[in-house]
């Protein structure tokens, strides 16, 4: 009876060990976070036992956890940088960002100059820039995001330089924001607000020198703020993420890319 006991105990533990090896894990960009998990629950279809945990915090969790090993696969909305040369990223697809207001202002275009005084607080009021008699909020994203990063590098900025009214995380809750606020500005995936825009959310995304801010100018390579969406590992990665990463990259997924209105990549 014992050895059969025993014997249970071992199939048990073995089953359990079994199935939490067929657990991915995958941390990060909170842009690249909704993708992934459609093209998770599609793999797991696929794939019957295997279970796609996805979870948000920008991209530069992604690339710590990727290093570390606390994450499969890190998810990264941008290039790796010179320093982070020991990972390697997987493209899955491009985006834009766009600076977005709520429908009703009435300011159609700013050039870099108005962006930049407008988020370090040297402009305030959008009559300044023509629009109402009105203190502008300044939308922000926090710390981590990749977001932030280019945009600070495209405008030259510091993040200590920015006056931020609203310091958000993800793109919906930027979204959000500048649509409850007549007069927010803020900065999200072109991706995001062309959706969102296209469902009636009352925000406005702004041309940038004279470029509309949509998916098509970022296929076209013309659009000045754009960046790549990555998968990261660290060294060779298992045999269950590189099945993963090889059907990310696949046409299999490509209508849940351009679903989420980003654009879809050949490999």
């Amino acid at each position: 009876m014992k050895t059969i006991v025993l014997g249970m105990i071992l199939m048990l533990c073995a089953t359990t060990a079994q199935a939490g090896g067929q657990r991915l894990v995958l941390t990060g960009s909170s842009t690249v976070a909704p993708l992934a998990l459609e093209i998770g629950k599609r793999f797991e279809q696929q794939h019957p036992g295997v279970r796609v945990d996805v979870q948000t915090g920008g991209s530069t969790r992604g690339v710590l956890d990727a290093r570390s090993g606390v994450a499969d696969i890190g998810m990264a909305s941008r290039a790796l940088k010179p320093k982070e040369h020991d990972l390697t990223s997987h493209l899955i697809g491009m985006d834009g960002i766009s600076m977005i207001v709520h429908r009703d202002n009435p300011i159609a275009a700013l050039d870099d100059k108005q962006i930049i005084a407008l988020f370090t607080g040297e402009i305030h009021n959008w009559k300044a820039l023509g629009g109402e008699d009105r203190a502008i909020t300044v939308v922000n994203k926090a710390e981590g995001h990749s977001t932030l990063e280019l945009f600070l590098h495209h405008f030259g900025l510091k993040n200590s330089q920015i006056k931020a009214s609203v310091i958000i995380g993800d793109n919906q809750q930027g979204i959000k924001t500048v649509a409850g606020n007549p007069y927010a500005i803020g900065y999200v995936s072109i991706g995001t607000a062309e959706y969102e825009e296209a469902a009636g959310t009352p925000i406005k995304r702004l041309p940038m020198a004279g470029i509309a801010p949509t998916t098509e100018n970022v296929r076209k390579g013309s659009f000045p703020l754009s960046r790549p969406l990555n998968l990261v590992t660290k060294g060779t990665p298992s045999p269950l993420a590189q099945q993963f990463i090889d059907f990310a990259q696949s046409p299999a997924v490509r209508d849940l890319v351009e679903a989420q209105f980003f654009v879809a990549t050949q490999h």
